[in-house]
């Protein structure tokens, strides 16, 4: 089986946040408690798939939270031209993960069914579920849907040799994790299955939940799926950044050879 290049790409971090903001339950709800926003480059010969596409300014001055580079900037260094990107892989359909899918006009869309069915079906009545979403990158998942471009998936599928997506749940009714072989073995892009490290070490569950059971169970379901510990990358954690070595800019780090080895 071939092997494939993994990038995390940086493009924003809201650093005005708790614990009590990303941990059920915590005994230090007040202590300082930083998030990344990453988009993720999958890479084999000529061949790119995203996962995720971030959100842009317009996005960001609706929710008060600022970016650091727009998506597109911050794909520029690895060579990536949007209009080429043929295929995203959507893991949710929150603003922040979503938010960017009309930057990549021409790309089709993996979703898992039941995320779609979600974010268009009566739990969108409540403000708290609705919370995370916005109307239009609903809209724009439908748009490419009635243009041919989206591929729905029930569970677990492989979406090319070596790149498989596993429905988890928990955080979002569709939740999707990504699983990609590479020199290192079986990664796993958790996205939102554990946005922290600490999420699925500690079985420590994230706020934001539609299914609690589905989001605890996911922590087992991740480690299932890699390699070793080491090579799940949770979703928002800043300490992926240092973990792993940078690569071609700054705000880019290489995650399919592993992450970095202490000194001996």
């Amino acid at each position: 089986m071939s092997e494939w290049e993994v990038n995390a790409v940086k493009y924003a971090d809201r650093n005005a946040r708790v614990r009590g903001d990303s941990f059920v339950f915590d005994d230090r709800h007040d202590v300082a408690h930083p998030m990344d926003y990453f988009i993720w480059v999958l890479r084999q010969g000529e061949r790119v798939i995203l996962v995720d596409t971030g959100y842009d300014a317009a996005e960001a001055d609706a929710r008060g939270r600022p970016i650091r580079l727009d998506p597109r900037s911050a794909l520029a260094p690895l060579g990536i031209a949007p209009e080429a990107v043929e295929t995203v892989i959507v893991t949710h359909l929150h603003y922040d993960h979503a938010g960017g899918l009309h930057l990549f006009p021409n790309a089709k869309l993996h979703i898992q069914a039941a995320e779609m069915a979600y974010a268009t079906g009566p739990c969108m009545c409540h403000d708290t579920l609705r919370m995370p979403f916005s109307a239009g990158h609903i809209c724009e998942t439908v748009k490419r849907l009635y243009s041919g471009k989206v591929i729905f998936h029930d569970g677990d599928v492989e979406v090319a040799e070596g790149v498989t997506v596993h429905r988890i749940g928990g955080h979002s009714r569709g939740l999707q994790a990504v699983r990609v072989f590479t020199s290192a073995g079986w990664l796993v892009l958790a996205s939102d299955a554990a946005h922290f490290y600490e999420n699925f070490q500690s079985r420590k569950p994230f706020p934001i939940v539609v299914d609690m059971q589905d989001m605890l169970e996911g922590f087992t379901t991740i480690e299932r799926l890699a390699s070793q510990p080491e090579l799940i990358v949770p979703g928002h954690d800043p300490l992926v950044m240092s973990s792993f070595p940078r690569d071609k800019a700054d705000h880019i780090v290489r995650l399919d050879r592993g992450p970095n080895l202490p000194p001996v």
